[in-house]
């Protein structure tokens, strides 16, 4: 026992101190997890025989990961998917395979185990790009979103690739033994293994469908059960029972673990529960993921890249090269462009954790001989290991190559204008255009982004692309025949700089302006903004509202409650700002605005006390 705790003290200190770093230096954490695992494997020999076992321990974080993802969609989000999962998902597959195939060929070794070779190739690492993914917020990206149908379609397509695997065994080229055992060295129990084709198939839409039927009928009055006890431990332990119960079903009927629970997640995914689930897995997921990625890190053979140094690396810079090109050949016949284009293709250049499954597959069934498996294994491994390099390649070089081009496009010709000149179209500039539009008022747009440009314009909306503090673009825009300037671009600082500009060289416009928080507007006002706006303040004031409402409120007391607050707010305004100038003069002054600030708390909290008083004696 003392040993498992020495081990695990060993791991998680190297493991912290990796991540803690690739995360200071923007590297991310998988390579941080990768690194550890480098460490406390091949240069320090602290991982031993055990990195294996904990290696299809770990994997599991992935089985809860694609789980996580699953609640994320619905079934009919998935069913919009449909299109990229076939088509593109299965182009990917398809066209890499026969290019890996075609390579094997050309070098004179049969199609059969080139095919096997293709196959495994084909795959790419759920595990770190979706965990990259997450990392850097780029999930909701249009080159995510292709990464991710391609994932899932590769996870399908497992499990023809076990099927057709043994069928293209050709023991006696390799001067193997004629006998296949296809029974797996980790004890695991089948339920198929001697079901004829048309019994297999039967035996898959039953586990299907009782995944499906369990998500729809029995989660519910379950879970409600389980949340009248109040026991949050119950809550974990039911969520950990439902991804391992179904990981089991789909091990036992040969399927994918990982496929499994991503259905049952999908079928989750309109529950009210959802939530709490994704709360209660996530903490293991992370945990199990990482531990994975330190085994990957460990699995590295010194010994046999130095013994095959030039063919492992060739195969490892061959098989990114053939999947990055194919990727990318995808990324333009599928019109996704730009920046996400190549998301897409720098993200999946990589082998994947699923390679190593169908790998050992295919050298139970005899597919592939052991002397292929230990050069095919490295250069796997390297690939994955070289990912989180090509997102930092992507992050370094590629976004800001898109960021430099935007910068360098030239203004557009602004050839009409409207009464109304609004900078920025984002979220909150797309609301006050389209209220104005509404209402009759002409509206001239600006916005620095080319694909926000784009968007507007299909919807008739007269935007042009150009940097609003820019004075001759401003002046272009017809700034002084203008009635009104509403500032909503990003960025206090320009923000701030387009009032002073605009109130230096035309005082009497109007200027309606965002702000960022209290300390933004003040500065906002001071530098001449007629009316200044936070951005989040009345948001929060009606979700006030309907907290009271919730507790016991009635609507109309709720109302009066959350006038009453910015009534008082406003009326001493004034003074606030006042004391927050004195405070930026001199800033002895700065507790006068704390004292002021807090006795405009007590009495907030007085006139509400009084209006309560009130309503009660009306009552």
């Amino acid at each position: 026992m003392t040993t498992y705790f020495i081990q695990a003290a060993l791991y998680l200190l190297v493991a912290v101190i990796c991540v803690l770093l690739a995360k200071r230096f923007g590297l991310g954490s998988v390579l941080g997890y990768l690194s550890a695992g480098v460490i406390i494997g091949p240069i320090t020999g602290l991982a031993g025989e055990e990195t294996n076992t904990i290696q299809h321990f770990a994997e599991f974080g992935v089985v809860m990961m694609l789980f996580i993802v699953g609640l994320e969609l619905s079934p009919k989000a998935l069913w919009n998917m449909k299109n990229r999962l076939i088509g593109l998902g299965g182009l990917q597959i398809g066209l890499t395979t026969l290019i890996i195939t075609s390579l094997g060929i050309a070098f004179d070794f049969p199609w059969q185990p080139s095919l096997v070779v293709g196959l495994i190739f084909s795959l790419s690492s759920t595990a770190i790009v979706m965990q990259s993914f997450a990392e850097k917020s780029l999930n909701k990206t249009d080159g995510g979103q292709a990464a991710f149908s391609i994932l899932l379609s590769q996870d399908i397509a497992v499990i023809p690739m076990l099927a057709v695997i043994p069928l293209l065994a050709i023991p006696a080229y390799f001067g193997m033994p004629e006998t296949v055992s296809l029974v797996s060295d980790h004890g695991n129990i089948s339920l198929v293994e001697n079901l004829s084709g048309w019994q297999y198939a039967g035996a898959i839409v039953i586990a299907i469908t009782l995944i499906v039927g369990a998500g729809h009928y029995i989660s519910k009055p379950l879970f409600t059960l389980i949340a009248k006890t109040g026991l949050r431990e119950l809550y974990t332990a039911t969520a950990l029972l439902l991804v391992i119960s179904i990981s089991a079903l789909m091990s036992v009927v040969g399927l994918s673990p990982a496929l499994g629970t991503f259905l049952a997640g999908v079928v989750l995914a309109n529950s009210e529960f959802r939530h709490e689930l994704e709360s209660n897995i996530q903490p293991f997921k992370g945990l199990l993921l990482g531990l994975f990625f330190i085994t990957v890190g460990a699995g590295i053979s010194f010994a046999v890249i130095s013994d095959h140094f030039f063919l492992i690396s060739g195969l490892t810079i061959a098989v990114i090269a053939v999947k990055a090109a194919v990727l990318l050949s995808l990324a333009i016949i599928f019109k996704i462009k730009k920046s996400d284009g190549w998301l897409l293709t720098l993200s999946l250049a990589q082998a994947g954790e699923f390679g190593f499954v169908v790998l050992s597959f295919s050298s139970q069934s005899q597919a592939l001989p052991p002397e292929w498996v230990s050069i095919l294994s490295p250069v796997i491994t390297l690939s994955m290991f070289l990912t989180p390099l090509l997102f930092i390649f992507y992050d370094k070089v590629i976004t800001k190559k898109y960021i430099v081009v935007q910068a360098k496009k030239k203004a557009d010709n602004i050839d009409k204008k409207g009464q109304v000149v609004i900078a920025g179209i984002g979220r909150f500039g797309q609301v006050i255009n389209r209220l104005l539009m509404a209402n009759g008022f002409e509206t001239t747009v600006i916005d620095r982004s080319t694909d926000m440009i784009d968007r507007v314009r299909k919807i008739d909306i007269h935007a042009y692309y150009g940097d609003a503090t820019d004075s001759s673009l401003l002046y272009t825009a017809g700034l002084e025949e203008a009635s009104l300037l509403v500032i909503a671009i990003d960025g206090q600082e320009n923000i701030l700089h387009l009032v002073k500009h605009v109130k230096q060289f035309h005082p009497h416009l109007p200027i309606v302006a965002r702000a960022y928080d209290r300390g933004h507007g003040y500065l906002l006002e001071e530098a001449g903004a007629d009316h200044v706006f936070i951005e989040s303040y009345f948001t929060a004031l009606e979700m006030s509202k309907t907290s009271l409402q919730v507790l016991g409120f009635d609507e109309k007391k709720a109302e009066k409650a959350k006038s009453l607050y910015y009534q008082t707010e406003l009326e001493h305004h004034d003074d606030l700002y006042k004391a927050w100038g004195d405070a930026n003069k001199e800033s002895y002054l700065f507790n006068n605005f704390i004292e002021l600030f807090v006795s405009l708390e007590h009495e907030m909290r007085a006139a509400m006390t009084s209006q309560v008083n009130n309503d009660k004696e009306e009552s």
